[in-house]
């Protein structure tokens, strides 16, 4: 058994005013009934509160002054009601130097076209001025019809008779002048399964000359672009035969004259193929290199 000792702190009782029984009684007559309430929501009708009074609540009123002042006020009223301007400002009132400016005219006033674009005056791609006009002099007609030598004709080993490229543009530099012609798009780009074609007009001095469409075939996607640029070249040989340069190479007689004096038909053999062809050259040229022999 274990034996515990409980200390019990004795403090003073403090004394309590004495009430009469009659007293509390009277009291507890007079007390208001206790009203218990439930947690149902009581259904009546709702009474609006009043709204606030302007002298207790002077900040949360709406104010008569506005929020920010504009300043209206301030400005003299118009005399009559003025339209709004759509001219372009002129150099000085922006502070820019008119030398500075390049072009005489803003991108407003040029079509939204980039400021110092030189305006066009023609589409060629769909216009036709020019075109039969009046013929051009006898000095450009004397370039342009220059007969052609046998050391200007080459010919592919198929037997095609040709006039390289840079040569149709030596004679319209010639007849014209650099920068006196020009070759306009006439369309879009077709690009097929196997070739790609587009029609191209010949401008010589302001004035549409010949519409020809250019032909290149490719065998590679990646070779698109290439020959865009070839059937270029193939529109410019065929504008050029309207302006009679070259103008031989489509006579059958002048075809059948030059191979018989100044080209020579030989047979070849592929050196790996073994494979036997008659092909084509000038006499004056060297003879075919690997892979093929001549026999």
């Amino acid at each position: 058994m274990y034996s515990y000792t409980i200390n019990i702190l004795r403090t003073p009782i403090l004394a309590l005013p004495k009430r009469s029984v009659s007293t509390s009684v009277s009291l507890l007559t007079d007390a208001a009934p206790i009203t218990r309430y439930t947690s149902a929501p009581v259904r009546g009708a709702s009474t609006p509160l009043p709204p606030p009074s302007a002298g207790r609540f002077p900040d949360d009123l709406p104010s008569s002054e506005p929020a920010i002042d504009d300043y209206a006020h301030l400005s003299a009223a118009p005399s009559a009601p003025v339209a709004p301007s759509f001219t372009t400002p002129s150099n000085s009132s922006l502070g820019l130097d008119s030398s500075s400016v390049v072009g005489e005219n803003s991108s407003l006033e040029t079509g939204g076209r980039i400021p110092g674009e030189a305006s066009v005056g023609m589409d060629w791609s769909i216009s036709f001025a020019g075109l039969s006009d009046k013929p051009f002099s006898k000095e450009i007609a004397g370039a342009l019809l220059k007969p052609l030598t046998a050391s200007d004709v080459e010919i592919k080993p198929d037997g095609l008779l040709y006039l390289p490229e840079i040569k149709y543009r030596r004679t319209l530099n010639a007849a014209f002048g650099p920068g006196g012609w020009g070759l306009a798009p006439r369309g879009e780009t077709h690009v097929g399964p196997r070739i790609v074609s587009r029609e191209w007009g010949l401008i010589c001095l302001g004035r549409l000359v010949s519409v020809a469409r250019g032909e290149q075939e490719y065998f590679d996607p990646s070779g698109i672009a290439t020959a865009t640029e070839a059937c270029k070249s193939n529109a410019l040989m065929r504008c050029c035969k309207d302006l009679g340069i070259a103008s031989e190479l489509w006579d059958p007689a002048f075809i059948r004259d030059f191979k018989k004096q100044y080209c020579v038909e030989i047979f070849v053999e592929h050196v790996t193929k073994k494979q036997k062809k008659k092909l084509w050259r000038k006499k004056n040229a060297d003879k075919f290199e690997f892979p093929w022999r001549e026999t």
